[in-house]
């Protein structure tokens, strides 16, 4: 007998398949064996167990049987291509794995020491995920504190929103010190639970926006005056820092100035924080021309007044309460500042 072949039996065992199998695949021309034995046993060599292989994979494809004959019959069959889509296939397979078993992991701490979840707990998880996975990579998810189940994060964020209904309850302004502070405590959670990333922070302010909810993890309830009340209180608390500086008609142009901050700010400030993150120059053309735009926004901030500007950068340098929760980091603002200056040197 020919070396290196295998009767029908062992390849049945070997490949997962019935000989009932093997046997329709011959009866309809799909994989027939090279040789026969002196008993009749049909015997398969190396080619007819790479062909095997193809078959099988193309099976996994949803492809009929027919269809995969023809598909083979062709001499120029692009097998290697099809040994791709198939690593890929599995590729995909093992990330849904993995997603599902976080999620399964998050469900499983979720009731850790609770009762059996209700029909609404198990929706509101559902829903939880399905929310951040449509705005978020699983490589960005596994980035993202706040997809993170933590009892001791949940606590603090239903404690701060606890305490933000009391506030408006009461009726306590914006600028009291108690509104200030707490806005102050839930911009830097928020930050930090963002994983101090800008783009995160941005794509989960448009998911909360265009969604009615996020669950109880989200720490910005859809009710749209408590995410006013928190804008004003952290604003108040950032003027009141910088009014150690600046006289009262200076802060009446910071204010103005503050009005106009829009998106096209902030992502001029992403653009820039890229280039440093890349490692490009502040002297490079492009980082020049983000300067540029940058310069001139800023003097649309403060109505062109060399003085302001040097005023707000001395708060930024003696305040660093001022870029608290606010995503700006005082390496971009280095990184700005030197760019800004090169283009004073042109």
């Amino acid at each position: 007998m020919e070396k290196n072949v295998l009767k029908i039996g062992e390849l049945a065992a070997r490949s997962g398949l019935t000989v009932r199998a093997l046997h329709h695949y011959d009866d309809i021309g799909l994989l027939k064996p090279s040789a026969r034995a002196e008993s009749g046993y049909r015997l398969y060599n190396r080619d007819d167990v790479a062909r095997l292989h193809k078959i099988q994979a193309l099976r996994k494809f949803g492809m009929s049987l027919a269809d995969i004959a023809t598909f083979l019959a062709s001499s120029d069959a692009p097998f290697a291509d099809v040994v791709s889509q198939q690593i890929a296939a599995l590729d995909k397979q093992i990330e849904q794995a993995s997603t599902l078993r976080g999620q399964l992991s998050r469900l499983q701490q979720q009731m850790e020491g609770d009762s059996a979840p209700e029909l609404e707990d198990w929706l509101g998880a559902l829903e939880h995920m399905k929310l951040y996975e449509e705005y978020f990579t699983p490589e960005e998810l596994r980035r993202l504190p706040f997809w993170q189940q933590d009892a001791r994060r949940n606590a603090r964020w239903r404690a701060m929103t606890a305490e933000l209904q009391a506030l408006m309850a009461r009726g306590v302004s914006t600028d009291s010190v108690e509104a200030t502070t707490l806005a102050q405590r839930w911009m830097e959670a928020l930050e930090q639970d963002t994983g101090a990333n800008l783009e995160f922070a941005i794509r989960m302010n448009a998911m909360l926006v265009q969604q009615k909810h996020a669950g109880e993890q989200s720490p910005i309830s859809d009710k749209v005056k408590q995410y006013i009340y928190l804008g004003e209180a952290f604003r108040a608390r950032k003027m009141a820092l910088y009014a150690r500086y600046l006289n009262e008609a200076e802060m009446q142009t910071l204010r103005a100035g503050m009005n106009q901050s829009s998106a096209a700010s902030t992502q001029l400030y992403l653009d820039l924080q890229r280039q440093m993150e890349n490692g490009v120059a502040p002297e490079d053309p492009t980082s020049q021309a983000l300067a540029r735009a940058w310069q001139r926004m800023i003097n649309e901030h403060t109505g062109g007044s060399p003085e302001l500007q040097a005023k707000i950068d001395l708060a930024h340098d003696n305040e660093p309460d001022l870029l608290k929760g606010t995503w700006v980091k005082p390496a971009t603002v280095a990184y700005i500042r030197q760019a800004v200056a090169a283009c004073g040197n042109d």
